[in-house]
């Protein structure tokens, strides 16, 4: 049973820098894929001829919580659209993808997983009673056929098997058929054990395997907490163990895994996919929901803070597949591909770059962060990531004002018309917490709220301090902020069609070509914080709201033999080349070409 249960987007409404995310979100990409991308606009999903299989569902994934998290007419209109076309497709058996019934052995049902989780965020939103018979049947028809023989989990669905338990634990809380916890012990009898993977994990090979591709591993992180419950399991907290062998051997400095496309090692010039990003973003949402654990909270904001808005452009009109810890440019690579099984174009900024399985599924990051600011249970409130919303339900209302992560304060102003106990999350790293301008213990804050109107007032520090990362090199962290040498850059725009998907502005390809020095070293540990307002780009890549001010030098870093666009993975030497310069340190997510882990001269 979850500690804590998810509100929707009839409870949560983003206010201040989040709202203004997820608006350039609708203005970008995710708000016109269905307008300029052939995969989403002539999708079989619709009637049309092009794919038949993950992208809509993905796209929907995000696109529909975005929309009314917004409350954008249009959009939720647009995603009606779309439902109504696969709700009106269901075959009379339940089959809901656009598969002919001769071609179901053949299908990877990995589609089907995936359209039932998105059908229940479109219930969870629109409140659309057909959801829950159409999931109904596209489930039982599901179970009829594997438990016949006539179909079986291969490819995507059997590696993503648990996936499916989020519209079977929609369904179970509807439905008493028994049907529903035997077809849970089908899917985990044909699906991976990833238990018996693990060795793998330790030894990344430039290979291509579902064993160790990143997105598989980051969305199994969830499995046991989803599945549990209804396989009749104790919960073992696998996910903590699995975690920790990905880090040790596969660790970035943004709590995510390097996997370009596959796992790729302890390297800062590794890629991670974007798709793993919010794959694990939304393991942990779920991990913490289940576990209440604060573990999972943290690490989630240090990926939606960091790795999120790092790998998409500002505007949020084009994206990496792969993004690099120590990322000196973003142009072709020649003359061969520098990632492990990813192409040379990978970590390019784009519509489309290597595989549009990004395009589609980067759209849920944001929107599910914010549907994770507060969860209930038992009575209680918890605001467990500090975003700037707002909350109403059932006689209670929560205005949350914060820039947080780009300063470390917080109001609350709460109006009530009943008692409950409402739960703040403090970060393990904060310091000198105050409440009500008051010195307090930097734990969780446990607050019981009588009717009416209540104030909390919340401020803690979060000092720039270096993080030991392998190699003999570091990073700068801030709170859940990582900062990095911003590499300034000059972008050249690419124009083409390809395959009958036009690329032109604002949506084409753009390379980044570094037009600044790069090869630095940490000189000594003194760092202060500048904090300044907000501006039309939270995550703006010339006007950050926040910079560190270190103390650098430079150094021979070097790049990698017949690959001048991609720095060592360790420098040539530690040698200084310079005199010491005072340099500004940007938000991790804010710089595109970007220096983040370095090595410290003077211990």
């Amino acid at each position: 049973m979850n500690k804590w249960k998810l509100y929707t987007s009839k409870e949560i409404k983003p206010q201040g820098w989040l709202l203004r995310q997820l608006e350039i979100q609708a203005k970008g990409l995710s708000g016109n894929l269905h307008k300029i991308w052939p995969d989403i606009k002539d999708s079989a999903w619709l009637g049309g001829k092009s794919d038949d299989w993950e992208r809509v569902p993905y796209w929907l994934d995000g696109f529909i919580p975005l929309a009314y998290l917004l409350e954008n007419e249009e959009m939720i209109a647009d995603a009606k659209v779309y439902i109504d076309a696969i709700i009106e497709k269901q075959a009379a058996d339940g089959w809901l993808c656009p598969c002919s019934e001769n071609k179901r052995p053949k299908y990877d049902t990995w589609a089907l997983q995936l359209i039932a989780k998105t059908l229940t965020v479109y219930y969870e939103c629109s409140g659309d009673e057909r959801v829950p018979d159409v999931l109904y049947r596209a489930l039982k028809n599901y179970y009829d056929l594997l438990k016949s023989g006539t179909i079986s989990l291969f490819g995507w669905g059997k590696f993503r098997w648990f996936e499916t338990f989020i519209a079977l634990n929609f369904l179970k809380e509807r439905y008493s058929d028994s049907w529903i916890a035997e077809l849970a012990h089908i899917l985990k009898e044909q699906g991976y054990n990833y238990d018996e993977g693990r060795e793998l994990w330790k030894t990344p090979r430039k290979v291509w395997r579902f064993k160790t591709h990143i997105v598989n591993l980051t969305m199994m992180l969830k499995a046991e907490a989803v599945s549990c419950s209804l396989l009749g399991e104790e919960y073992t907290d696998k996910a903590e163990e699995y975690r920790k062998i990905l880090a040790d051997y596969n660790g970035t400095v943004f709590e995510g895994f390097t996997g370009d496309e596959c796992l790729s090692g302890i390297s800062p010039v590794q890629g991670t996919e974007l798709c793993s990003v919010v794959e694990q973003m939304y393991s942990y949402e779920l991990l913490f929901a289940f576990t209440g654990d604060n573990k999972w909270a943290e690490r989630l904001e240090v990926l939606a803070f960091n790795a999120l808005p790092a790998t998409i452009s500002e505007d949020m009109w084009a994206h990496q597949y792969d993004q690099m810890v120590n990322q000196i440019a973003c142009v072709k690579l020649f003359p061969f591909a520098h990632f492990g099984t990813n192409g040379p174009r990978a970590h390019l900024f784009g519509l489309e770059p290597n595989f549009g399985c990004c395009t589609a599924n980067f759209n849920q990051g944001f929107p599910k962060l914010a549907l994770s600011a507060f969860m209930h249970g038992e009575n209680k409130i918890i605001n467990s990531i500090m975003l700037p919303c707002e909350l109403k339900e059932d006689g209670v209302s929560i205005k949350l004002k914060t820039d947080y992560p780009f300063k470390n304060e917080a109001q609350y102003i709460i109006e009530s018309r009943k008692e409950f106990d409402f739960v703040i999350r403090i970060p393990s790293f904060a310091e000198n917490l105050k409440i009500n301008g008051k010195a307090a213990e930097t734990k969780d804050v446990l607050l019981h709220i009588e009717k009416g109107k209540t104030e909390i007032r919340l401020e803690f520090s979060a000092p720039a301090k270096l993080t030991e990362r392998p190699g003999g090199l570091n990073a700068v962290k801030a709170g859940s902020l990582i900062f990095s040498l911003p590499v300034p850059f000059e972008t050249k725009r690419i124009e083409y069609t390809r395959n009958g998907v036009t690329r032109k502005y604002p949506y084409c390809d753009y390379e980044l070509y570094p037009k600044g020095d790069w090869n630095y070293a940490f000189y000594n540990t003194d760092f202060s914080v500048n904090r300044s307002e907000i501006g039309e780009y939270p995550f703006s890549v010339t006007a950050p709201p926040v910079t560190v001010t270190a103390n650098m030098q430079k150094i021979n870093w070097g790049t990698r033999i017949k690959l001048k666009t991609v720095c060592r993975k360790a420098p040539n030497s530690l040698t200084p080349l310079s005199d010491k310069e005072e340099v500004r340190l940007f938000p991790y997510g804010c710089a595109k070409l970007r220096m983040t882990e370095m090595p410290l001269l003077n211990k």
